[in-house]
This record gives C-alpha cells, structure tokens and sequence, in this order.
C-alpha cells in the first residue's frame, strides 16, 4: 500500500522521539533513583549522629532511661518523625531497646561481624538475619566520658525498608513517565500536523508532475510565497514548466512551418508530374525545369534543417580560435560575383592586422556568408554595402549594412525565427526557405554571442560580436 510523504515523516519523526525518550528519560530516572539514594543515605548520616550524641551526653542507667523518659518510647518517637527504625543495643550487642512498639527484636543479638560493617556506613544488609529481607542500616557507636576518658557504652542503628524507597520512587517515576507521555502525545499531534503542512506543496508537486507527465505542459504549482527550500521547489518546478511549454509551442511550430514549407513544392512537383505523365502538359521541358528547381529547394531545405540540427549538439567550440578578419575578407571574396551581377558597390572596412577570436571558423564563415549574402539579395540595384570589422572591449565585432527596403519595427522582433519571411522578402527571396537568420542566431547563442538588427530610412544594419582570443 502507497504511502504518503508526511505519514512516512511522521512514523520517521515519532520513532525518532519515542527513542530520545525512551533513553533521556531512563538516564532521567536512573540518576534520580541514585540521587534520592545518596540523599536518604545522607539523611540517615545526619539523624545517627545527632541521635548518638543526644544519647551519649546523658547518664544512662542500666535500664537505658533518658532522665525519666524510657528510651524505648524516646525511639518510637524519633522514628515517628524521621522515619527510620531504630534499634539500640548495649556493648555485646544485645538489642536492649528499639521504636518497634511490638519490641520484637529485644534481647536479640546482632553478630559482631556486622556492626564493623555499618559503623559510619549505610550499607543493605539484613543485620546478621535480624530483619527478612536487606534494609539499608547505619551504625554508631554510644559514647560517654568517665573519669576523663572515652567509653563506647552500647550502639545505635538506624535502617530504612529499601521496599518503602523504592515505592516512593516509583510513585515519582509513575509521575513522571505520565508527564513524559503526555507531552509525547502532544508532540506527536504538532508533529504530524506540521508533517502534512510541510507535505502539502510537495503532494501538490507531485500531482502536478504526474499532469505535466501527461501532456498538460499548462500546469503549474501554486506559489505560496515561502522563503524556504519548498518556495525553491515550487520556483524551479514552474520555471521548468513555463520552459517545456514553451519548447512544446515552438515544436508544434515548427512541424507546421515545415509542413507548410514541404507542401508548396511537394504539390508543384506532384501536380506537373501527373500533368506530364497523363499529357495534360505538352510543354514538358518548361515545367521540368520548374519540378527541378523546387526539387533543389527542398534539397536547400533539407540541409538547413540538418544544419540545425549539428548546431544543436555542438560542444567545445570556444576552445577553438580563428582570424575573423580573414574570414570576413573570404567570405565578401566568394560573393564578388553576385554583387557585381547586381551592380553593387562596397565599402570594406577591415583591418590589416589579423583579429583572434574564439569559435568555430566553419560556424562563423557560415554566418559572415549568410549575412553579405542577404545584405546582396535585399539591396536595391546600385546600392551600398558596407563590411566592417572593429575592437573593443575584449570583443570583435562584425557589421554588415545595405541599402534597400526598410524592415517594418513589428517584424524585426521576429527576423530571427524560424521560417520567418516578410511579405516583401517572401517576393525577392523566392529560392529562400525562412532559416538562414536563424542558423546565424543558433550558431552565435552556440559562441554565447549576440546578433543586433536595426533598419531605418532604408539602411538595415546586423552586428555581431565575438569574444577575443
């Protein structure tokens, strides 16, 4: 079963949090259990003591009496306050007296061996079997002063059921693990909320890509305005869809221009060839000529587009370089003869001094070539056109100008696409298929170079740069 993004966080985050917990709070509890054990322990340091001296300043009788007080009631009712037992036993060990008002353990003996081990200590023992199960006992020596010197007269103990401890401390465990779970619960609740909030553009992305997947290239995401890696996303994901969209139109406009392109000479050629074979066409020679040269258009056509085509998957073509100065000088060279079959003059500006510039010199021949040869075909009989060549700022750049019509403002921002005539080019240029232009722009965006036009009074003007070598 699929499931989802935040569902996924959640179980991620939750488990992440149950461990944290789960481990903070045993670390949590074990140190409080050793903490209020060092404190019970200290407490009873601190209650023997006073006790011992308390006893030991007074003049005990044989029968341990506390100046008309029994010692035995005094006990009870230390420990009522305290709450410890106390047990105290004469020099040999003997319980003589104790605050368990049952005096069960009167005349009872604790071995010697123990009373070393709990003097000034709290240790878990059961005294030698005195008690069933191990308390936690302390002892103290009964001092008095006779004749000067110090006598140890008897022992005080002091214990602790640990079962009783431990039934406080998990009373404050139970407390706390309730606390923990709660605030666990309400973590749990933010986290998922926050979860799916933070899964909401990107489910949204999702679908999107899976409508996008589908050929809806109109979609997009909604941008919420965030300033956070999802506004990121969601910037990038429609920026990538406005691009393929945007690829998708000019695709689709460029199998119907071609279409249209195909379909006039493909019908010329058809319709005189079937005039000719049924012999509707007496003149045949004429109209084979016609079938000819719309056979060599769509040849030109054809080339065209695999020009393009290897300008789309050109690579490394700056590490190249090449003498643009003698580029330009070849290139006007081979189209001598059309400029003097059009009674043309020319004005060639170009350096003596070779320039170096970065770039493929086949890609840039292609253009210089392109441009003079539009310049020739568009100018007007007797014209001008001016070739030049300059420097400046770590650049080349090249200007070709003529004299003739002058190109409308609303069809300059579209001379460089594709198929693209104007109606007057269209009548002078009849053997032109609309992609010259714009293999000159695909091949200097392929240097990451520009191409300007401008067309006034007659004077159009392209200029192209190139970066210096």
């Amino acid at each position: 079963m699929k499931q989802s993004l935040y569902f996924k966080n959640f179980i991620s985050t939750s488990l992440i949090v149950l461990a944290s917990f789960i481990m903070l709070g045993g670390l949590a509890l074990t140190w409080n259990y050793r903490r209020a054990l060092n404190e019970n322990r200290v407490a009873m340091g601190r209650a023997i003591n006073e006790a011992a001296r308390y006893i030991g300043a007074r003049s005990l009788d044989e029968d341990f009496d506390l100046g008309g007080l029994d010692i035995g009631m005094w006990l009870t009712m230390v420990s009522g306050v305290s709450g410890f037992e106390l047990l105290l036993t004469c020099r040999d060990g003997v319980i003589r007296s104790c605050s368990d008002r049952r005096f069960a353990h009167l005349g009872i003996r604790i071995s010697p061996d123990e009373i070393p081990r709990v003097r000034y200590a709290a240790r878990f023992t059961t005294l030698g079997g005195l008690y069933s199960r191990p308390r936690q006992v302390i002892g103290a020596p009964l001092i008095r002063v006779t004749g000067g010197e110090q006598e140890a007269f008897g022992y005080l103990f002091l214990s602790r059921d640990i079962e009783e401890f431990r039934a406080d401390w998990l009373d404050f465990s139970g407390m706390f693990l309730l606390i923990s779970l709660g605030v666990m619960a309400f973590a749990a609740i933010i986290t998922f909320a926050f979860t799916k909030k933070l899964a909401e553009p990107i489910n949204e992305m999702a679908a999107a890509a899976g409508r996008f997947a589908r050929g809806d290239f109109s979609t997009r995401v909604k941008d919420l305005g965030r300033q956070d890696e999802i506004g990121e996303l969601t910037a990038a994901f429609n920026a990538m869809a406005e691009s393929v969209e945007s690829q998708e139109r000019l695709r689709r406009e460029f199998v119907a221009n071609v279409s249209h392109e195909l379909r006039t000479p493909m019908t010329v050629i058809s319709g005189f060839a079937d005039g000719i074979l049924d012999g509707t066409i007496e003149d045949s020679g004429k109209y084979l000529g016609v079938i000819s040269s719309e056979t060599r258009r769509l040849s030109r056509l054809v080339n065209s587009m695999l020009e393009l085509s290897k300008l789309q998957a050109a690579d490394e073509i700056l590490k190249k370089s090449f003498d643009i100065a003698e580029v330009a000088r070849l290139a006007l060279l081979s189209l001598s003869g059309k400029i003097e079959e059009k009674g043309l003059d020319v004005a060639a500006n170009l350096p003596e001094a070779p320039i170096i510039t970065r770039g493929d010199r086949d890609s840039i021949t292609q253009v210089v070539y392109n441009l003079i040869d539009n310049a020739i075909k568009f100018s007007r009989p007797g014209g001008e056109i001016v070739l030049e060549l300059w420097k400046q700022g770590g650049k080349a750049f090249v200007s070709v100008e003529n004299q003739g019509e002058t190109i409308p403002k609303d069809e300059l921002t579209h001379i460089f696409t594709r198929f693209h005539k104007t109606d007057k080019s269209r009548s002078a240029d009849r053997d032109g298929v609309g992609l010259g232009l714009y293999i000159c722009k695909s091949i200097l965006d392929n240097h990451n170079e520009d191409i300007f036009v401008s067309s006034k009074d007659g004077v159009t003007k392209f200029v192209f740069s190139l970066t210096l070598a």
